[in-house]
């Protein structure tokens, strides 16, 4: 499973909303100048992964994104995950919230959250 930084995350999860990352004081361009669309990750699924049930190498890859993101990228990253519907229901399930969520990977459509649970 790939481990993606909070930035590269937080693009990730604004497909689920409309255009927010854009939208924030992107000045408007026409359509000529528009670069082409690219390629972004379709989420199918969305699973929640305590970091307690990690394998060890696995489990060393998030520990070391959760070193090098700063709180201010964290807290986007968990603005980000309220504001998908889908993601804070998978959290809610599973009796937790974005507030608990260290780090996302996203693979084969499977969007993962990994939390860390007292």
């Amino acid at each position: 499973m790939r481990i993606f930084t909070a930035s590269v995350i937080i693009a990730a999860l604004s497909l689920g909303t409309p255009a927010f990352v854009q939208a924030q004081g992107a000045p408007a361009q026409s359509q000529a100048q528009t670069p082409p669309a690219q390629s972004s990750p379709v989420i199918r699924s969305i699973q929640v992964v305590d970091i307690k049930q990690l394998q060890p190498a696995a489990r060393a890859k998030v520990d070391e994104v959760i070193a090098q993101t700063s709180e201010e990228k964290l807290q986007s990253l968990r603005k980000s995950i309220d504001a998908l519907p889908e993601a804070a229901s998978a959290l809610k399930a599973k009796g937790l919230s974005s507030s608990q969520v260290v780090a996302i990977g996203i693979a084969d459509g499977v969007l993962t959250l990994i939390a860390k649970t007292a």
